[in-house]
């Protein structure tokens, strides 16, 4: 009866000797986490470099699993558990490093991607679709890593998905359509996020996002557009942002066949001039400019008044603030906007 008892208790003790040690270590290991990650934020704050802070950023996450990771081995090293138990609890070690490494290598990437993106100013946009992209391939490779660590040939598994990927590609002919339509867009670039576009059918607005699926579109309303990649990609854009911001806006006026149209003229310049500091939007460089329209309207005089804006959502604001100058000058001066005028001849029977 002792000898039984002795075997029955001897599992026992082990657990709670591997979960003791594990729980120790995991105390010590976070505490000691906490104290290093502190310590490298406040060297982080104190410098102007972004590298460190993408460095803290990447590990942040991933090092709560290798503190998982390290506890077990610890524990696994002072238990008495039989070899193949323990060769059980090395795999998932192995498969828990490797996975959280991959992860923070993925993120540390990406960062680094847009970082240089920002920096650089290039025109590659750093997207949605080039974060998954950055992200699906360190992750494909830290999976052919683990595979090849627990002893699995990877390539039949590279001829078996080559063949499946074939039927996955013939079943999601839409989603592949969308995903390298939007591969197309960010290697083209006739947009990149911050772009405030119009499409063919007449929805505009900002770039927020070029996805593997979608594209998402902020307008002005604040509300959102999502747009599936293969049909922007076929839609004519109007880029307001290329080659640059600034454009000129237009602001038609008319006035009364009895106005002189050289005063009138020059009351529009005047007031174009005096809104340049003024009225937010409006730059300096190229000077307004005022154009008499070809042709004559049916009840009056048509001028156009040029002006060149920052960027494009600025044509309401400024457009609103010229008509009330223009208004209350031609008030002033006494110049007379016309309504519409129709001659109507009624026909009398004789």
């Amino acid at each position: 009866m002792e000898f039984l008892s002795e075997q029955y208790h001897e599992p026992i003790k082990n657990i709670v000797i591997f979960l003791a040690v594990f729980v120790f270590s995991s105390v010590v290991l976070f505490t000691l986490r906490r104290v290093v990650l502190g310590a490298f934020r406040r060297v982080a704050d104190k410098t102007d470099m972004k590298f460190d802070d993408i460095i803290l950023r990447s590990v942040k996450k991933p090092s709560f699993w290798w503190v998982l990771a390290i506890s077990l081995y610890v524990a696994l090293a002072t238990s008495k558990f039989p070899e193949s138990y323990t060769g059980y609890g090395l795999k998932a070690i192995y498969i828990l490093i490797i996975f959280s490494a991959t992860v923070a290598l993925a993120s540390f990437f990406t960062a680094i991607f847009q970082r240089y993106i920002e920096k650089s100013g290039a025109g590659v946009p750093a997207t949605g679709l080039t974060r998954t992209l950055i992200n699906a391939g360190v992750l494909t490779i830290g999976f052919l890593i683990i595979l090849n660590g627990l002893g699995i040939t990877i390539t039949p598994l590279l001829t078996a998905l080559g063949v499946g990927g074939l039927a996955v590609a013939l079943a999601l002919q839409d989603t592949l359509s969308n995903f390298f339509a939007g591969v197309l867009i960010v290697a083209e670039k006739p947009l990149k996020v911050g772009d405030f576009i119009r499409l063919d059918s007449g929805e505009e607005g900002y770039v927020e996002d070029i996805g593997w699926r979608s594209t998402r579109i902020k307008k002005i309303q604040n509300n959102m557009i999502i747009i599936p990649n293969s049909k922007l990609s076929q839609s004519v854009i109007t880029n307001f942002n290329m080659p640059e911001k600034r454009l000129s806006l237009l602001i038609p006026v008319g006035v009364s066949y009895a106005s002189d149209p050289d005063r009138v003229e020059e009351i529009l310049m005047d007031v174009a001039k005096k809104a340049i500091g003024e009225v937010k939007g409006i730059v300096t460089d190229p000077l307004p400019l005022v154009r008499f329209s070809p042709g004559f309207g049916e009840s009056s005089l048509d001028f156009t008044v040029i002006c060149y804006i920052s960027e494009f959502v600025d044509r309401y604001f400024v457009q609103s603030e010229i008509r009330k100058r223009i208004f209350k000058r031609f008030k002033e001066e006494g110049i007379e906007i016309p309504f519409p005028v129709r001659t109507v001849h009624l026909k009398q029977d004789s």
